[in-house]
């Protein structure tokens, strides 16, 4: 069978999460080209080489310029923060590489432009991992709605609430608007607004109001780095070795705002790092003149279902356990019904979709390019736009 090269660009968190669903979907699929671990790419002083060989990667390097230029590689994947995502999807595009990364794609809607323009110039197949897509129950239901099942949509609501980001955690990238881009907005709200546009097929039309906080205005700086994960636990570790030197939080810990679509829908978004007793609350609902479906990623194997075409007595929501091979997405890859899958599933078949598209084949679901994420940027900073200002902003403003 074909075989395709990837280097990754960076590590930490996602670069595990990458790591890992390149390493496995050989084992769980049949991907039209298999993915080979070639090469990954960290930075001088990390320990580069005790990543590659936890994850599987041939080759470990400290210079991304010659990982993207080597002609052995063929898929370029950017795991860096934000900020970066730019520069090796600029180097890989003009190298002719197909090229997956990391949401948002970019740390400014001008970069994610570009990026967008550069692609779409190129004429190659460019990729971004909204991982959620993928969860069973998420793809199912961009399945019921696509065929009809909700009628026309009338309502959407969705929030992403995490409580990671206390006060007692230090500084690190995420906080720095220079390196992220922005908060709580870029990071959750960015999902979301990714997530209800491909379920619910619905495109924004004007934002109707936001605000945006911060709520935690400075954190204290760790002795010898800046922090590189986003677990709680793993933060406040590592705040045992900070000082006195605290600095500025740069970026949003929560932003909410209100949006009409343009089929006539109205929908409300909410992202927030400081949500007490919310892990990973990834949460949608989405209302249709037929029924509705509701979603939380922390329950991920079920959807929730209401058919209002039912005789009114027998009525009432309905938890579907998202694990049937015959009939739920991706599920037959993996475990018998009733198994459950888990987070790093979503990656795996992240990375089938995107072997089976460069390998002549169609995803599964439709897989967000960088032209679609570029669109949800839109959406983001429209709705900065009218926290900032107070008014509504209309999507035709921002491009």
């Amino acid at each position: 069978m074909a075989e395709i090269n990837v280097g990754l660009i960076g590590q930490g968190f996602m670069g595990r999460s990458h790591s890992n669903a390149w390493g496995q979907v050989n084992r769980y699929c049949n991907p039209a080209i298999n993915p080979v671990m070639h090469t990954v790419a960290g930075l001088p002083g990390e320990d580069v080489e005790g990543f590659a060989k936890r994850w599987g990667w041939q080759n470990p390097s400290t210079d991304w310029k010659a990982t993207i230029a080597n002609p052995e590689i063929g898929l370029v994947d950017i795991v860096t923060p934000n900020f970066m995502h730019m520069p090796p999807a600029v180097a890989a595009l003009e190298a002719g590489k197909p090229v997956a990364c990391e949401k948002p794609i970019a740390g400014t809607l001008s970069d994610a432009r570009q990026m967008a323009k550069l692609a779409e110039e190129k004429g190659l197949p460019t990729f971004v991992w909204f991982n959620y897509r993928r969860a069973p129950a998420v793809a199912f239901a961009h399945k019921l709605i696509k065929s009809g099942e909700l009628g026309r949509i009338l309502h959407v609501r969705a929030r992403y609430l995490q409580d990671w980001a206390g006060e007692d955690v230090p500084m690190a990238w995420r906080f720095k608007k220079e390196l992220a881009g922005s908060g709580a907005h870029g990071d959750l709200n960015a999902h979301i607004v990714d997530i209800t546009r491909f379920v619910a097929g619905v495109e924004v039309e004007e934002i109707c109001g936001a605000y945006a906080e911060t709520l935690v205005k400075q954190r204290k700086v760790l002795i010898g780095g800046t922090g590189a994960g986003i677990s709680q636990d793993e933060l406040i570790k590592a705040g045992a070795n900070s000082g006195d030197t605290y600095e500025d939080v740069t970026v949003d810990d929560t932003v909410a705002f209100l949006v009409r679509y343009t089929n006539g829908a109205v929908g409300t978004y909410e992202a927030a790092r400081q949500a007490t007793g919310h892990k990973n609350d990834n949460t949608f609902e989405i209302n249709g003149t037929k029924g509705s479906i509701r979603f939380s990623f922390e329950r991920m194997n079920e959807l929730e279902y209401y058919d209002a075409r039912l005789p009114q007595g027998v009525q009432g929501w309905s938890t579907i356990l998202c694990t049937n091979a015959s009939s739920h997405p991706y599920v037959a890859n993996y475990w018998p019904d009733g198994h459950l899958i888990g987070y790093e599933h979503c990656f795996i078949s992240q990375a089938l979709d995107i072997c089976n598209v460069l390998g002549g084949k169609e995803a599964v679901v439709p897989l967000p390019s960088f032209n679609d994420a570029y669109q949800t940027q839109r959406v983001l900073e429209a709705a900065l736009l009218a926290a900032s200002e107070k008014r509504f902003v209309k999507m035709e403003e921002v491009y």
